[in-house]
């Protein structure tokens, strides 16, 4: 009974979700926030709670955190990693100065503690690679020179992940210092080791992983990965850590190959760790801490609109690329989760949980329209401003009316 019951709830969840992603790409909406609902509907407090399944569901969203650490690996080379780091590190710097510390302050007003401080920093600072990568590519800029801009600011704060999520780690499981600095050394070693070996000897080891059986790949890469996110785990270092190493380990047709294997797989997973991180919190808690999130989203949209007007002043873009580089990096989604995740397993804080699912809610549903509507509405306000005061805008099409008509 209890293997028919896993089944019908599984099933269910599964079917569920495909049901919500047709949803939303209808509408040409990021199905994030429709999973995290289900997971709400489905979990503590919810209306229809999951028994059965619940341990299984946790299996798979540890999968899903490894998967999507992997592929987020598997999109750069050990090169570019270094290339982006020497170039554009002042972006980083200021992309985390400006969009980690409200979340910081947030949590330390509200009297969470440094802990909590360290991991809400995280959650306002990541933003979403796969959002706002699905943005692009909806909104046709794949090719605007202020693209590079964008994605060199994600490639930086998902290296910097390799060097967070050991901190966090060690936090939330309340290692001294003694012990925090070990973690953060092993992962900083392991970290710098395996960009040496791949930028060394990158072209043996996806040479060795290479196979022109899908099937063959698909396990060579999958088991590889997911004994390297256990070891790292074991170390204390962190299994998502673990997985993005791995993904930058790879390179060239392997790379590519894997992407195209392991997508699937990475888009199911996914799903079912975000359903499994709303499983774990209760609806009820989120309308008290609902005006905070607000705010703090307000606030880091306008921090990361700031951060990617700045990124690409300073690499020589148009005021308009300016703004739209801008608006396309105020999603926040699958990191945001996965680093809040890591506080509602360990206990941390109790509101934690609930405050970074009502502003990755609001974060994930504002950023498709920042990326859409902020260059517009700037464009349109600086012309507001440089009319004379009393002086109504003449719109184009009235421009056109009163232009005289040529013989």
């Amino acid at each position: 009974m209890h293997s028919a019951v896993l089944l019908i709830e599984f099933g269910s969840i599964i079917l569920g979700l495909g049901l919500l992603g047709r949803f939303a790409g209808r509408f040409r909406l990021s199905p994030i926030p429709l999973y995290l609902l289900a997971g709400l509907a489905f979990g503590e407090g919810g209306l229809l709670p999951l028994g059965a399944s619940e341990e299984f569901v946790a299996t798979g969203a540890e999968i899903g955190v490894i998967l999507l650490l992997l592929m987020l690996g598997l999109e750069y080379t050990a090169s570019d990693l270094v290339s982006n780091l020497k170039t554009h590190y002042p972006s980083g710097l200021v992309d985390c100065a400006l969009n980690a510390l409200p979340g910081a302050a947030v949590a330390l007003l509200l009297g969470w503690g440094p802990v909590a401080a360290v991991v809400l920093a995280g959650v306002t600072w990541i933003s979403s690679s796969g959002v706002i990568a699905k943005v692009l590519g909806d909104l046709g800029r794949v090719g605007n020179r202020e693209t590079p801009v964008i994605l060199s600011v994600l490639v930086l704060e998902d290296l910097a992940m390799a060097v967070y999520l050991p901190i966090v780690t060690a936090l939330v499981a309340g290692a001294g210092l003694l012990a925090g600095s070990l973690t953060l050394a092993i992962a900083l070693g392991a970290a710098g080791l395996v960009l040496f070996v791949a930028l060394r000897y990158g072209r043996v080891i996806s040479r060795f992983v290479s196979s022109d059986d899908p099937e063959k790949l698909l396990l060579v890469v999958l088991g590889l990965t997911i004994l390297v996110a256990g070891v790292a785990q074991q170390l204390q270092v962190s299994a998502a850590v673990g997985a993005f190493l791995v993904g930058i380990a790879l390179s060239g047709e392997v790379a590519e190959g894997a992407h195209t294997v392991l997508s699937p797989l990475r888009d199911l997973f996914a799903a079912v760790f975000f359903v499994f991180f709303g499983l774990h919190t209760d609806p009820s808690s989120i309308p008290p801490v609902l005006l905070p999130a607000l705010g703090l989203a307000v606030v880091t949209a306008l921090t990361k609109i700031a951060t990617g007007y700045w990124a690409a002043r300073r690499a020589g873009i148009s005021v308009k690329g300016r703004w739209r580089a801008g608006g396309a990096l105020v999603a926040r989604g699958e990191f945001s989760i996965v680093i809040a995740g890591l506080a509602v397993s360990a206990g941390i804080e109790p509101s934690l949980g609930p405050l970074a699912t009502a502003y990755v809610l609001i974060l994930v549903v504002l950023g498709p329209l920042t990326a859409r509507y902020t260059e517009p509405v700037a464009t349109w306000w600086r012309r507001r401003r440089e009319l004379p005061r009393g002086t109504a805008e003449t719109t184009p099409r009235a421009k056109e009316a009163d232009a005289p008509v040529a013989d």
